[in-house]
């Protein structure tokens, strides 16, 4: 037997072509085994509730009979392109097969390293910045890289020793085109830049489609089992597998180009608007950032007794009717239902709106904003980032919120994973999330610090999915009123979800009055993100969309604030991008050419969003349909019904998102966005 195996390694044959396919798919799976290690080891999500399916399982998942994935297929698949233009560039199977394993560990170790200090996986925004600043590289480095760094050595040094052997006992010495005349060397040429073109064809048409609804490559990916999760970046690779996950993200279609942008066109739309901002300024008496603004997103905060089919004992949100009974208030158009807050999230920061995005754009915090060169927010009106916190008890790698919040001009943004520590994280009975009376009181401590004009986005948790009788002493009780009884899991839900509405809804009220009680001027925006995704029984009735979309929001100021008690004009629906024009209306304060226009296109349309549908948000949008108008009475308006003025300021709406998201940013050398 010895002497066998000696004369195989002294008198290498060359292998077979079938020998040199099996080895590529061992070689491919390896490659992508080792991808999904780098986002998985050491890295299971963070985020449970949000993200339960903790793992990456891709071979198991292949086998489930209700409902198969063959998402490692994909990876598979797309590894295989790379590696078979590589075989076809090197000519040679024992060189491009371990600079390709080569190139995964690397990879896998910057992902790691990557996600133990931000817990977000690499995204194609990453890549600007090894551009901008690849000098600062090693600050990125955890405690205990070098360890990390050894093991891969070690990993690809089992590789590389493994390849020498192979190299050694195959007689093509890996060669994939052998021949020595010079016809054979012409098709072989031939046939290699083929199949280089071919595969490499093949990868950029999927990254540059991927992410656009209808295309092939989109479709490709949802049947071979791609289930984009964007919330947490860290689980979406580790469920799809980092290259789909990051692919997803290369060349996302953000909305089509307007047929008249240009730069002379967007000076005439400044134009347009600095006249409009004149005349309503001539009216405003305030100043916007002579006071401290308070956004606060109430996590699912909506009126249960408004949902069609259910009926409640008791009223959980009473306070919360009466303060709306006494300020601008009415029902905000939403996007989501069950999910899908950090859309809603921007547009109130932006006051740009997704109905006028492409329907491929699902997440623009993910999608986006990471790549953007100009993203004006409100918040940058009130000057220094010292002047803009955010707030949000929960991960700050959700929605890469932690990443986009620094871009958006925030110096602080506390969470409970920091680097800025909320310092209040109370939980109500068994819940899991922190509780809304902490993340007031957490508001409160930052509104004290400082003298200074403020804006404050805060995003609260208590109300957030899934709900599993948390609380004590729970009183309040549904039921249907269809003549088809609630199920027992979603009577709890609705129940669990019913009481914690009621607690926010004293903490809200609470925390309203302890603002009166100070001696500077505040406004208070407040506003439910989206129905909680519970109610499956409305949801199975497609008439109940738009009653699923609607959830409550109310502008107020506190006393020692002129606008006290204020009622503005058309605020009986509305959507979070017209949220700033009715704060400035509602305050008096006069506004920038950007706020003119949404006051103005808001007097026209008072909400609007994508297509809504009834069942929990996920991150596919819907591809037909017109948007979501609702005029001021809360009917739906067909976009062929507008009148001229209307068409006029929609084609201007997306003249404007296109510059800013997608275009030169012509923008920005006006003073389109500067307060007077």
């Amino acid at each position: 037997m010895k002497s066998g195996i000696t004369r195989l390694w002294r008198e290498p044959k060359p292998f077979p072509g079938w020998l040199y396919a099996v080895l590529f798919l061992v070689f491919d799976i390896a490659v992508v085994a080792i991808l999904e290690v780098g986002v998985t080891l050491g890295a299971s999500s963070r985020v449970t509730l949000s993200s339960p399916e903790v793992g990456w399982d891709f071979v198991g998942k292949m086998f489930n009979l209700r409902e198969p994935n063959f998402v490692f297929l994909l990876n598979i698949l797309l590894v295989g392109m790379i590696y078979l233009a590589l075989l076809m560039i090197f000519n040679r199977f024992w060189i491009a097969t371990p600079v390709l394993v080569a190139v995964a560990i690397v990879v896998a170790v910057i992902e790691h390293f990557k996600i133990s200090i931000r817990y977000e996986a690499v995204l194609p925004s990453d890549l600007n910045f090894l551009k901008a600043d690849a000098g600062n590289l090693m600050g990125f480095m955890p405690a205990g890289a070098h360890w990390t760094i050894l093991a891969a050595i070690a990993v690809f040094a089992v590789f590389v020793a493994v390849f020498i052997a192979l190299d050694h006992i195959d007689a093509r010495r890996g060669r994939m085109f052998r021949g020595s005349d010079r016809q054979t060397k012409s098709v072989n040429a031939v046939a290699r830049l083929l199949l280089v073109l071919l595969p490499g064809l093949f990868f950029g048409l999927y990254a540059m489609q991927v992410s656009t609804v209808g295309s092939w490559a989109k479709n490709l990916a949802t049947v071979m089992g791609d289930k984009p999760s964007m919330w947490d970046s860290v689980y979406d690779a580790q469920r799809n597998g980092p290259l789909v996950a990051f692919m997803r993200q290369v060349h996302p279609k953000v909305m089509d180009k307007p047929s008249d942008y240009s730069e002379e066109t967007m000076k005439q739309v400044a134009a347009r608007y600095r006249k409009a901002a004149q005349k309503i300024n001539a009216t405003r008496d305030n100043d916007l950032t002579d006071s401290t603004v308070i956004y606060v997103l109430s996590e699912s905060f909506s009126d249960t007794s408004r949902v069609p089919g259910l009926k409640v004992n008791k009223d959980s949100m009473p306070r919360i009717r009466q303060i709306k009974e006494n300020t601008t208030s009415g029902l905000m158009l939403s996007s989501g239902y069950g999910g899908g807050t950090a859309n809603l999230e921007y547009m109130g920061l932006t006051g740009l709106s997704m109905a006028n995005f492409d329907s491929s754009l699902t997440s623009p915090y993910q999608q986006l904003v990471p790549g953007e060169h100009w993203t004006p927010t409100i918040n940058q009106m009130w000057g220094a980032p010292k002047n803009s916190i955010g707030l949000h008890p929960y991960e700050s790698s959700m929605y890469s919120r932690a990443t986009n919040y620094k871009k958006f001009g925030f110096s602080h943004f506390y969470t409970l994973t920091g680097p800025d520590v909320i310092s209040h994280q109370d939980r109500i009975d068994d819940s899991p999330y922190v509780s809304d009376a902490a993340t007031y009181q957490s508001t409160l401590e930052e509104v004290g610090k400082t003298d200074a004009d403020q804006f404050l986005q805060v995003i609260t948790m208590q109300n957030h999915m899934p709900y599993h009788a948390w609380y004590k002493d729970n009183d309040f009780t549904a039921e249907s009123t269809t003549g088809t009884p609630l199920g027992k899991d979603e009577q709890e839900s609705i129940e669990t979800y019913q009481k914690g509405q009621a607690i926010t809804d004293e903490a809200t009220a609470d925390f309203l009055d302890k603002l009166d009680k100070l001696d500077k001027p505040i406004t208070v925006v407040f506003y439910g993100d989206h129905l909680p995704g519970i109610y499956s029984s409305a949801s199975e009735d497609d008439d109940n969309s738009l009653a699923l979309h609607l959830t409550d929001y109310f502008i107020w100021s506190n006393k020692a604030s002129s606008s006290q008690g204020e009622k503005i004009d058309n605020a009986d629906y509305s959507s979070p991008n017209f949220f700033v024009a009715q704060a400035a209306e509602h305050m008096d304060a006069k506004v920038s050419p950007y706020l003119a226009f949404l006051t103005l296109m808001h007097q026209r349309v008072s909400a609007m969003e994508p297509p809504v549908v009834n069942k929990i948000q996920g991150w596919d949008r819907i591809p037909e349909g017109q948007a979501i108008y609702l005029d001021n009475a809360g009917k739906p308006m067909a976009e062929s019904d507008f009148d001229k003025e209307t068409k006029q300021l929609l084609e201007d709406y997306k003249l404007i998102q296109y510059d800013i998201t997608d275009g030169h940013g012509y923008l920005k050398d006006t003073d389109f966005m500067t307060l007077p």
